[in-house]
């Protein structure tokens, strides 16, 4: 499972000044503003401004157990792209100009996020304290994809000299909305109750991203090989979960050894 983390002094190296880093929200025990406030059954979250960012990534999972490794293809022909029109603003200036939730290359389907399901014994009793960072850049979400531990942080930084809003969902209920200036951090810890958390931002609405909440440190998303591998898996037999953000959740039972790799593929077929 590979999460981007960066030491307490990047964000000297991103530009910022030390003014920049000073002031926080308190967290509070309701939502605010009224007007965009979750159901009652979400919980508030805390946001500060100005956080160190992670940039390295590392594995969050305990060394030891034994690894889970396999690939998820696509049977079929992927859906057209959906065109992009990015306005006028020159901070979007590179940017893809298509939209493309399935990405297949030579059959493999990336940004599918496979995880080991439900709580598993011998597993961290804290959420890890590097964050998982959800980066703005070219007025792009970047990943597109991850996943994050029950109670992680999660970074929302905006790399753009533009502004930017992240309105995170889950459910169809809203977690969290802020607007971010130019070179800006929010730091969010979600409720644990949201399981998959939509980002969108109100300024550039093509802009899409997932995290996907899980109850223990055992997953990884696909590359663009297709290819995972989540290592460190204490030995059972366990659930695994397939999730992509259009073709859905696919599951299959699995079985890991102290010290060895367990193979397993998962495969997506094209709508008719």
């Amino acid at each position: 499972m590979k999460l981007r983390t960066l030491s307490l002094t990047v964000l000297g190296t991103l530009g910022l000044s030390a003014s920049m880093a000073c002031q926080k929200e308190e967290a509070t025990p309701a939502p605010a503003p009224a007007a965009q406030a979750p159901a009652p059954t979400i919980k508030a979250q805390h946001l500060s401004e100005d956080v160190a960012v992670p940039q390295e990534e590392s594995d969050q999972a305990p060394k030891g157990g034994g690894t889970i490794r396999g690939l998820v293809t696509f049977k079929g022909t992927p859906p057209a792209p959906a065109p992009i029109t990015p306005g006028t603003d020159p901070n979007c200036d590179g940017m893809d100009l298509e939209d493309q939730p399935v990405q297949v290359k030579a059959g493999k389907l990336a940004n599918v996020l496979v995880r080991v399901q439900g709580l598993v014994p011998g597993q961290p009793q804290t959420p890890p304290e590097q964050m998982v960072v959800v980066d703005q850049n070219r007025c792009t979400y970047k990943p597109r994809v991850q996943g994050a531990v029950a109670g992680q942080p999660i970074v929302l930084m905006n790399s753009d000299s533009t502004l930017h809003n992240v309105r995170g969902t889950s459910g169809g209920k809203q977690l969290f909305n802020v607007t971010q200036p130019p070179l800006k951090t929010k730091e969010a810890r979600p409720p644990s109750e949201a399981e998959v958390i939509r980002l969108k931002c109100d300024i550039h609405p093509w802009m899409t991203a997932w995290v996907v909440v899980n109850p223990n440190p055992y997953f990884n998303t696909s590359d663009e090989e297709g290819s995972f591998r989540i290592e460190g898996v204490p030995p059972g037999t366990y659930t695994l979960g397939a999730w992509h953000e259009t073709l859905g959740t696919k599951t299959a039972q699995v079985t890991v050894k102290e010290g060895q790799e367990t193979e397993i593929s998962f495969e997506y077929v094209a709508a008719k």
